[in-house]
């Protein structure tokens, strides 16, 4: 039986689906405000006033299963860079700092047992992560409408990272947007529109993304660092999704997004003066978890020689209680 509110939250995201007809074109998009596009795409209530989960959501037990099909060959790629002091986050974040606290050297353990041990210092979001739904906000609102005082000292009561903590796992595709373009990575400031993913998609066999899937986006840019090995160029500026993406995602209903640039989108931004626009849409708006500084150069490559660009994708977050953003270390199978 479905209850008032759940007709309710169906009523609203039909009413949403509807409104967002009206902004297709390039020209209105421009005219749109974030804040206004946001409102428009809007995922809050959808799965109920407690939920912090977001479009995680969409990944239902029956696209799993589904999903789990696709893994065909025993092919498995791992999507995560180096967790190391060589990493691309030395003028933002830290890379990761790795101490080891025994060697063996040393130790007089009478039956001749010697171990090693060791720990990391690091901030949560300076190698491939996902961002938390708490991860950014506007107007003291996060997702879903909880109050950005929720976020203190002691991390985030609501929407951490943990509350991801079941993964995301499921059926994913791989839009190549440098290949469509013929180049090894983008330009800085390259917009990436929904005419460009709709163009990758066709090029690469019309491959459907479609409702619960993770839509992994390379933009070359992890190629660009293992080339130059140039963090101040890494961090300047990057390719990546333009706020026509927003839309692009939602009327399809994917589950997350994740790319091989820092922060997803296009920097600088479209509009001057304003500042990861398209992630408060996507997370705070949306409810769509972001992964960030993946590895796709030897996933990309595979696809391209077996023309397979969907598989099973698969990326716990770690449980950090009031996180909000996780290492991971992706995996791909195909």
């Amino acid at each position: 039986m479905t209850t008032t509110t759940e007709a309710s939250d169906a009523s609203q995201h039909a009413q949403a689906s509807d409104a967002s007809q009206d902004a297709q074109t390039p020209e209105s998009r421009q005219q749109e405000t974030f804040r206004e596009l946001g409102a428009r795409l809007s995922n809050w209530g959808r799965w109920g006033v407690e939920d912090e989960r977001g479009t995680a959501n969409l990944i239902t037990a029956e696209r799993l299963v589904a999903a789990g099909r696709l893994i065909r060959q025993g092919k498995v790629f791992d999507l995560g860079i180096p967790v190391g002091a060589d990493g691309p986050q030395g003028t933002f974040r830290q890379n990761p700092l790795h101490v080891m606290l025994e060697t063996g050297q040393g130790q007089q353990i009478p039956c001749g047992t010697r171990y090693s041990d060791d720990y990391i210092v690091m901030p949560l979001q300076s190698s491939t992560q996902w961002d938390a739904l708490a991860h950014v906000y506007y107007d003291d609102r996060l997702y879903n409408g909880f109050g950005a005082s929720s976020i203190t000292v002691k991390g985030a009561a609501r929407c951490s990272i943990d509350k991801q903590a079941k993964g995301i796992a499921g059926r994913a595709v791989l839009l190549d947007v440098a290949a469509l373009h013929g180049v090894e990575w983008l330009a800085a400031g390259t917009v990436i529109t929904p005419e460009d993913l709709e163009a990758a998609a066709e090029r690469q066999g019309g491959v459907r993304v479609g409702p619960g899937d993770i839509l992994l986006v390379r933009t070359g840019w992890r190629r660009k660092f293992l080339t130059e090995h140039d963090p101040g160029a890494f961090l300047a500026g990057e390719p990546g999704l333009g706020m026509g993406c927003c839309e692009w995602l939602k009327d399809r209903d994917v589950a997350a997004v994740a790319s091989d640039n820092w922060a997803i989108e296009v920097l600088p931004g479209e509009v001057p003066g304003e500042f990861l626009t398209v992630h408060l849409v996507l997370i705070r708006d949306m409810g769509m978890t972001l992964g960030e500084l993946l590895d796709l150069e030897e996933l990309a490559a595979d696809c391209e020689a077996d023309g397979v660009w969907e598989f099973f994708f698969t990326a716990p977050p770690l449980k950090v209680t009031g996180g909000v953003g996780t290492p991971i270390n992706p995996l791909a199978l195909k």
